[in-house]
């Protein structure tokens, strides 16, 4: 193991330490973990304190890239079997078949037009951005008294846009590659692979247990998605399938034909998930540094306030009109669409590719996601406790209510009098 490995190892599980010891504290106030690692991987690396020299060309970059989105698209696979697909579709159906594509397509505009890149780099980086990260809506998610149809709409959301922006990613990653022969049958081959890989290997593995030869005990039920999972990624490897595609649809299958598989192995492969994402933003964070941020020029820093402020809260007005949505609800799910894991993951997987305009393309997604991480984290508890009765009801309005209550109790007690006299 390499000193930069160790020392990546040891920073990761110090930060995970101190984490897990303010997790409490970090779901009652503004703090976020996911920006706590992000602040300290930009401490910790080269930019400051350099105790993680990494560049974007070190091999654990890619490599940990790779593990941590197969990971999270394998469980957030998870949660979106056909038949969650099927129940109460409308308002998410809206945000992905609408409000998703007018996402990238604003996005890729602004940088079309405020940065000055060419289309395929800019479709790129609509697609990277487009995808939204449950992480910094928890205090949403979470909340009881935030409307069932708003948490169901960013919960169903944020699980299934990563697995759709993915293609669109390959698609224009493939076309900026910069490369006239497009290999299109090459793209082609990979992702119908990965499908077919992601659907085959758990509905044979979940038909097998179902036999009578094979019965799977209490203590190694967990372990069954845990095989799955890694035999997808096997053999995705061995046969160059799309390892992204691989892994989203290999959750969908668990999820849709392995209810008890995807029960036993829910907790645990959340906890793995969430390790990979931790990773992968201390990684993210080490490659942001003052010298990294100095080179963006204005025009960049403007692209990435009107990416958040902008392109998707357009895009889901636009998705939402004509529903029932209070005006409440409209604004905290056109808010509410933060960039976290998915695209830092992405653009990494664009660094690793070495694209011509990979370094500004790197340069604009990192900016974006770090005011995302900042402004959506900080604002997540304040804008679910905007749903509390107490708050959105000022105590006058309930005292004048009481006392409205009051007055026609006693006009009825008076009008029965009257009708009690009459002869």
């Amino acid at each position: 193991m390499g000193a930069l490995t160790v020392t990546l190892l040891l920073a990761f599980a110090a930060v995970l330490l101190l984490a897990v010891l303010v997790s409490s504290l970090a779901h009652r106030t503004v703090l976020s973990t996911a920006a706590l690692f992000l602040i300290a991987g930009f401490l910790l690396g080269p930019g400051v304190f350099n105790l993680i020299p990494l560049t974007p060309q070190s091999s654990i970059v890619g490599t940990l890239a790779e593990l941590a989105l197969f990971a999270v698209l394998f469980s957030d696979g998870m949660r979106v079997g056909w038949q969650d697909l099927r129940t109460a579709w409308r308002l998410p159906g809206r945000a992905l078949g609408w409000g998703m594509p007018l996402t990238l397509i604003i996005t890729a505009l602004l940088a079309k037009y405020v940065v000055g890149l060419g289309w395929p780099e800019a479709l790129l980086i609509g697609a990277i951005l487009a995808p939204t990260d449950p992480v910094f809506a928890a205090a949403l998610v979470g909340n009881k008294k935030v409307p069932g149809r708003l948490r169901h709409l960013l919960n169903v959301e944020s699980g299934v846009n990563d697995g759709l922006a993915l293609p669109f990613v390959m698609l224009f990653l493939a076309i900026a590659a910069g490369s006239h022969d497009l290999h299109l049958a090459e793209l082609g081959w990979e992702l119908v692979m990965g499908l077919v890989i992601g659907v085959a290997v758990p509905w044979l593995a979940i038909k097998l247990e179902r036999t009578r030869f094979f019965s799977a005990s209490t203590t190694y039920e967990p372990l069954n998605a845990v095989a799955i999972g890694l035999l997808v990624l096997a053999l995705g490897q061995v046969t160059h399938g799309n390892l992204f595609i691989a892994a989203f649809a290999a959750g969908v299958t668990v999820a849709t034909f392995g209810e008890r598989q995807r029960e036993s192995f829910e907790e645990f492969g959340e906890l793995v998930a969430e390790l990979f994402k931790l990773a992968a933003l201390l990684v993210f964070g080490a490659l942001i540094s003052p010298t990294f941020l100095g080179q963006i020029a204005w025009q960049g820093w403007l692209f990435a306030i009107l990416a958040l402020v902008v392109a998707r809260p357009v895009a889901l007005w636009i998705s939402f009109l004509g529903t029932r949505l209070s005006a409440r609800e409209q604004a905290a799910a056109m808010w509410f669409g933060p960039k976290g894991f998915a695209s830092v993951v992405y653009v990494l997987v664009v660094l690793k590719e070495g694209i011509p305009a990979g370094d500004l393309v790197f340069h604009l997604v990192g900016v974006t996601v770090v005011l995302s991480i900042l402004l959506h984290s900080s604002t997540d508890v304040v804008v679910a406790r905007s749903f509390d009765d107490s708050r959105e009801t000022p105590a006058w309005h309930g005292a004048f209510q009481r006392v409205g209550a009051q007055v026609k109790r006693r006009r009825r007690i008076r009008i029965h009098r009257r009708t009690d006299k009459r002869p």
